[in-house]
Order: C-alpha cells, then sequence, then structure tokens
C-alpha cells in the first residue's frame, strides 16, 4: 500500500497542466480499503476536484444516486455486493462513466469490466499521475461530446457506435475495445468529417502522458481497422489523410 507521505511527495511533482479538467468535478469512490480511498481523495482535491467514499457496493450505490457525480472509481473485491455486481446495478440506473481500480490483473477481468460497463480498467497499486491522466481523458472525451451537440450514436447496415452505452458493433455482434482504442475511435467520430492532425490525436487520447510518436497513433488506427472495417487495406471509416492523421467517414 503506498503511503500517503509518498504520495504527497508524488502530487508536488505534478504539475498545473496534469490537473486540469478535474476542477470542480465530482467523484464517486467505492473500495472497501479507507486507506485507497484517502489516497484517491487526496489525488483528486488536489486537483481541485471532489470526491465522495463507499465502504461498499450498496453505500455506493446511495451515495450515487445522492450526490449524481461526473465518474465512479470502483473496485472489484468487496465483501459482500463485490464490484462486478455493483458495476451492473450502476449500469441499469445510470450512464455515469465508471473506471474500475482492483488488485485483479489480467486481460479476462479487463475485458469482463469492460463488458460491465466500465469506461477504463486500472490496476493498483497506482501512481497519481496516470490516475489523473486517466481521469482527465474521460473527462475530456465527454466534454467534446457534448461540445458537439450530444452526437453519440452512429448507425449504419455493418457498423454502430453507441457512446452513450459504451457499446461497438459490427453486423450487430458486440466489438470488444481497449480503453485507448475507444478514446481513439470516439474521438474521431465526434468529429466525424474532419481532418484531426496527428498531434491532435497524441493529445487527445494519450494526453500529457504520452512519450511516443505518431506511429503510436497508425498502430491503434491499424488496430481498430481489423476490428471494424469490412476490408482492413480498403478503409471506409478510418480514412487516411496522408500527411496530415486521419478523419471517420460516415457512410450514411
Amino acid at each position: 500500500m503506498q503511503s500517503l507521505t509518498h504520495l504527497n511527495i508524488a502530487m508536488n511533482n505534478t504539475n498545473n497542466h496534469q490537473t486540469e479538467g478535474l476542477q470542480n468535478r465530482k467523484f464517486l469512490a467505492i473500495d472497501d480499503d479507507p486507506d485507497t480511498l484517502d489516497l484517491i481523495g487526496l489525488v483528486i482535491t488536489r486537483a481541485g476536484g471532489q470526491v465522495y467514499h463507499a465502504l461498499s457496493g450498496v453505500e455506493g450505490l446511495r451515495q450515487l444516486e445522492k450526490h449524481q457525480p461526473d465518474l465512479v472509481i470502483l473496485d472489484l473485491m468487496m465483501p459482500g455486493m463485490d464490484g462486478w455486481e455493483t458495476c451492473v446495478k450502476i449500469r441499469e440506473i445510470s450512464n455515469v462513466p465508471i473506471v474500475i481500480l482492483t488488485v485483479l490483473e489480467g486481460e479476462e477481468n479487463i475485458i469482463r469490466g469492460l463488458e460491465y460497463g466500465a469506461i477504463d480498467y486500472l490496476t493498483k497499486p497506482f501512481t497519481p499521475n496516470l490516475l489523473l491522466a486517466r481521469l482527465q481523458a474521460i473527462l475530456r472525451q465527454l466534454d467534446l461530446i457534448i461540445k458537439k451537440g450530444g452526437k453519440r450514436i452512429y448507425e449504419d447496415d455493418h457498423l454502430t457506435i453507441n457512446l452513450a452505452q459504451h457499446r461497438v458493433l459490427v453486423q450487430q455482434e458486440p466489438i470488444k475495445l481497449t480503453p485507448t482504442e475507444y478514446r481513439l475511435l470516439s474521438y474521431l467520430f465526434v468529429n466525424a468529417g474532419q481532418v484531426l492532425t496527428f498531434e491532435q490525436i497524441l493529445d487527445y487520447v494519450w494526453g500529457w502522458e504520452r512519450q511516443t510518436s505518431v506511429d503510436y497513433v497508425h498502430v491503434y488506427i491499424s488496430y481498430l481497422r481489423r476490428k471494424l472495417e469490412e476490408d482492413p487495406k480498403r478503409p471506409k471509416y478510418l480514412v487516411t489523410e496522408y500527411g496530415l492523421g486521419y478523419r471517420f467517414e460516415k457512410q450514411i
């Protein structure tokens, strides 16, 4: 378990750009470990956000209804109603973004978490900078959707994108996307028809934490094409603008 002293030192090394986007936001952290709740609370409040705590899934549902947070941070391994069940129940009553924060590792757990409705999956122990970066990216995505007039659903005979439900389907079959793939697709989608430069994509998808190159964009576009396009070598949706970037092209 990280100590509060260690976390304070790490937070002191976090610059203002790394805390942008969390000011005046409300968060709900659900975890049966008080120390973890303290750590999450310190990270978010130091970045200007407000945090409500719940030590169980049942209490988390009550806090969700009472405070209507902008985002939920959810542990999985809790007594009684565990995080899996809590995630399902939250999704039944709310579209609030859910970030799973757990000691459970492995691809199967990550996929299960995303299928249950989480928008991201982080493992413990966590660093302040990584948690802040992930929260920033999610809130940036939601702000962009609102700014673009709530454009959240696309559907044609082949592809369905539903940002409200965090679902992507090809030929009516759900497609499993990683959090990074989903952020990239949603960014292109809400800016449909507009060319997004490589730098714009890197800044939005990877944020301040990125220490990467344009090659990352190419690689993740290729991942998405293999999952979404009828012919990845002749893409219709994820179109290359040579020397500039990429754009999402609607087919309706």
